[in-house]
């Protein structure tokens, strides 16, 4: 009799069981069975220096928004782009190369080649709709780095460069199914407004049945200083004239549009830009989407001197932060990068993370969380053990770079050794520059000299990290 109790209180328990997971909403059931892999949005700025963020130090430009994700997720101090100016960054960024081994390794309109591979395709083979808003540069029509070849469903933005200069474009690209159109945009529209519109619309259209990744490339604070006028209230006084001393206008007939107060407009397009990352997370948030996405927030290359910004509101903002130079520098202040990403509920709250890295890396971790494959030829490392508190995090031997502009540049970190070797067209031996980070993060002390076993180990790296470019190589000139 007992035994015949059990049986039926056991089969009444499978099917309560039964019953319970049948009435399971259809996208529930799918969490049981396997758990989906997470939406990414990339948000990167225009030439904005890491120390131009509250969460970096910054005093005197509000960036609330950013901040928050530091406060939420994990803030890098060790985090570097791919390069000291846009196109080699950007490029480095897509396709898990470093400049040495990337095609593209300087400024200009060269496309990204068909034998690279972009993550974007990558994550479109393991079901990801893709989609980019803003400022690509790595491929013009009728070239082999066009955005439809290059991994991206969707795309609205500038194509060249210089278009890019420009906060109030006249026209844009727009991808139309396999083809790219030009349009004009409307009268007196600013370009980032667009973009942040194109990306909260796409945001809109998703559920939570497939992952999307959405990149958000945006021109700001790049030279042209020209802002929405409500951005640009937060810094002018009750006679709107700029809350900051010292102010000297960019004239008319220039290349970048006039601006008579350069500072507080530049501290405007910060604060322009971190609203625009607070309306994305915004969306998140109200499209039930925000647990399972993941938000970067970073810079494709150091603060910028151009289009009425000077040296010295560099210096006012500590733009660079503690580090020494700017965009096209190989010093910290041109290659090391703010770097914050916010994970509810994956990513533990208000971490601070000291590992090194760099753009190259974004590809395999990207892919990985994503549950595919890269290729085994790019120089990349995943992050994704630092991100999750989860593993034994990989390391770089080191990492390098090389900057075909100013006479030539290269630079390598090993640990905290920086070697930077200057005017390379000039002479390929040129004797390199030898800094000690752990001692002298501003690089001020050049210690090559006492330290000639490091020096020989830069000089081989920087002979070996590197392959041989028809663009661009290192030559000594004739004389």
């Amino acid at each position: 009799m007992k035994k015949n109790l059990s049986i039926h209180v056991l089969t009444l328990l499978f099917v309560w069981s039964w019953l319970a997971f049948a009435c399971t909403k259809p996208e529930k059931q799918k969490e049981v069975a396997k758990e989906q892999s997470p939406n990414i949005i990339f948000i990167l700025a225009d030439d904005m220096g890491v120390g131009d963020l509250g969460c970096y130090g910054q005093k005197h430009i509000q960036t609330p928004h950013i901040d928050q994700m530091a406060k939420e997720g994990m803030r890098f101090t060790q985090f570097y782009a791919g390069s000291t100016v846009c196109a080699p960054s950007r490029s480095s960024l897509m396709t898990g190369l470093h400049t040495g081994h990337a095609h593209v390794r300087g400024n200009g309109e060269y496309p990204l080649p068909e034998k690279e591979t972009t993550f974007p395709q990558l994550l479109q083979q393991q079901g990801y709709e893709t989609a980019m808003y803003g400022k690509w540069g790595l491929g013009l029509p009728g070239t082999t780095g066009v955005p439809q070849k290059k991994g991206w469903n969707h795309f609205m933005g500038h194509l060249h460069h210089v278009d890019a200069h420009f906060q109030r474009p006249d026209s844009m690209w727009k991808l139309n199914g396999e083809q790219l159109e030009k349009f004009a945009t409307p009268e007196d529209s600013y370009g980032n407004e667009l973009f942040t519109q194109e990306g909260l619309n796409f945001i809109k259209r998703q559920s939570k049945d497939k992952p999307f990744f959405l990149y958000l490339s945006y021109t700001v604070p790049h030279a042209e200083l020209v802002v929405p006028e409500k951005y640009m209230k937060m810094y002018l006084n009750e006679n709107n004239e700029s809350k900051f001393e010292q102010e000297k206008a960019w004239p008319e007939g220039r290349h970048y549009g006039p601006q008579p107060y350069p500072k507080a407009a530049y501290a405007a397009m910060v604060s322009s830009l971190d609203d625009y990352v607070g309306q994305v997370i915004a969306q998140l948030k109200a499209q039930g989407l925000d647990e399972n996405t993941m938000v970067i927030f970073s810079s494709d290359n150091g603060t910028h001197v151009e289009g009425g910004r000077t040296r010295e509101d560099v210096a006012f903002f500590e733009s660079s932060a503690a580090y020494k130079g700017v965009k096209r520098d190989m010093y910290e202040g041109g290659i090391h990068e703010p770097f914050v990403v916010r994970w509810p509920g994956k990513i533990k709250a208000g971490v601070e993370s000291n590992h090194i890295a760099a753009f190259w890396d974004i590809m395999p971790t990207f892919v990985e969380l994503a549950g595919g494959a890269t290729p085994d030829s790019i120089d990349g490392i995943s992050f994704v053990p630092t991100l999750l508190n989860e593993g034994a995090q990989e390391e770089h031997e080191y990492l390098y770079w090389e900057f075909h502009e100013q006479g030539g540049k290269q630079a390598v970190r090993k640990g905290n050794w920086k070697a930077i070797r200057l005017s390379v067209h000039k002479n390929p031996d040129n004797p390199l520059e030898l800094y000690d980070l752990s001692k002298d993060e501003a690089e001020q002390n050049n210690v090559a000299e006492a330290h000639p076993e490091i020096v020989k180990e830069m000089e081989a790296i920087m002979k070996d990290a590197r392959t041989e470019n028809e663009i661009f190589n290192f030559t000594k000139k004739k004389s």
